[in-house]
């Protein structure tokens, strides 16, 4: 049986008249890797080349991220001054606070005393 097998693949021309390989000269060698640089270019710049290559891509992440944190940052700022804009507004205890230290308020009967540095040249 596999006597009748080559003699099918010697007849139907798969070796026939193939004949010995092409010797391989140096310009056949140089197109070869000729070739192959460019494929290996053609990928390089499909990955890095044009205007938005991969290393744009990474540096555009990571200000992402720098950016979010910011404004995640911003945001928890801005929730803490409404609430501190709520309390000044609704809150006697701190509207007293505010009250006695931007003030320098007192309640009728208290003494206020205040203590200068020995530095300052006030009266």
């Amino acid at each position: 049986m596999a006597a009748k097998k080559r003699a099918s693949a010697t007849a139907s021309g798969s070796n026939a008249g193939a004949g010995p390989p092409a010797p391989r000269t140096p310009g056949w060698i140089a197109t070869r890797v000729a070739l192959g640089a460019m494929a290996l270019a053609a990928i390089a710049f499909a990955v890095q080349g044009g205007e938005y290559g991969t290393t744009d891509l990474l540096s555009l992440r990571g200000q992402i991220a720098e950016q979010t944190a910011i404004v995640d940052s911003l945001e928890k700022r801005v929730a803490e001054l409404v609430a501190y804009k709520k309390a000044v507004e609704t809150d006697p205890v701190v509207q007293e606070r505010i009250a006695r230290e931007e003030f320098g308020m007192v309640k009728p009967g208290e003494v206020l005393y205040r203590f200068a540095d020995g530095d300052s040249k006030e009266p």
